[in-house]
């Protein structure tokens, strides 16, 4: 998501995605998105299909270097993209 997605002021957080296939990338468990979404589930797509994640009640309790911590998605299952 560019900064020009983004409505002004809308605020964003942290999240990190837990569990899911072993190969997916450590690099796609962290990302910022709009506050309004971290209440939803987050599909993301990989290797022809989409790994789905819901919120947890939980935190990451590891710390990050802003001070604040992610809200934490654990996965749910995935799905085959339709041909």
């Amino acid at each position: 998501m560019s900064g020009h997605d983004r409505k002004a002021g809308e605020r964003m957080v942290d999240v990190m995605l837990v569990g899911g296939p072993a190969d997916f990338p450590e690099s796609g468990r962290r990302m910022r998105i709009e506050a309004a979404r971290a209440q939803q589930k987050i599909k993301i797509e990989h290797l022809g299909g989409y790994q789905h994640f819901e919120p947890s009640d939980t935190s990451d309790t590891s710390g990050t270097s802003t001070g604040r911590e992610p809200r934490v998605f654990r996965w749910t299952g995935s799905t085959k993209i339709a041909e």
